[in-house]
């Protein structure tokens, strides 16, 4: 299974991406919103997190074809597979579902937006309802950590996060104003521990504000 591709991108043609590496050119399938992040960067050196799956179906002997599909980042992926494990979702549907940044995609189900999911391509009213069920309470991470580079997306694991924002909800916060006081405590600091580390450091940096 290929993981990672590193090399040149050589042309985007909608959501084809073609990476040269070696001698060997890779096409692989993007989400529009991956699509938008490479078009200033045809001819550049870049990165992609791979994940791949077998397109057919030989129950109608048609023909297997393996496939890859990119993203810049551990996070984008890892969000991407878990819109695709919602019953009827599935890889096809949820590669153009993806026209949104997953930061923005993720605060929706979060929020409950079901307006704001059933709008994206292929989805409706009855599959938004199913994706908010499914995914609501794991949403934490991907709408406060998208925007970290690779180096930092685990230096805090994901209980620590999810914890601290049940937290702080529990604490009187609402879910925005939660949010907004982990994402200052991680650009100041980045790394936590624990939960009592990430509430102590929020706190502290409200002491310095005031």
């Amino acid at each position: 299974m290929i993981s990672r591709i590193t090399g040149t991108l050589t042309r985007l043609n909608g959501l084809d991406a073609y990476v040269e590496l070696g001698g060997l050119e890779y096409h692989i399938y993007v989400p529009d919103f991956v699509r938008r992040q490479l078009q200033t960067k045809v001819g550049e050196p870049v990165s992609l997190r791979t994940v791949d799956y077998i397109e057919g179906n030989p129950q109608k002997g048609g023909r297997m074809v393996p496939r890859l599909i990119g993203f810049q980042s551990e996070v984008e992926l890892e969000f991407f597979e878990l819109i695709c494990s919602v019953d009827g979702v599935g890889v096809k549907k949820a590669l153009n579902a993806m026209v949104k940044p997953v930061k923005d995609v993720a605060l929706a189900i979060e929020e409950q937006d079901a307006r704001l999911l059933a709008a994206l391509p292929g989805i409706g009213p009855a599959m938004a309802e199913r994706i908010i069920a499914k995914l609501r309470r794991k949403m934490t991470r991907f709408a406060l950590m998208v925007q970290r580079d690779s180096a930092a997306e685990h230096a805090t694991t994901h209980d620590v996060i999810n914890d601290g924002h049940d937290a702080l909800i529990a604490l009187g916060h609402s879910a925005a104003d939660a949010r907004e006081k982990i994402e200052q405590a991680l650009r100041s600091q980045g790394k936590f521990k624990s939960v009592d580390e990430l509430i102590q450091a929020i706190y502290r940096n409200e002491r310095k504000s005031g």
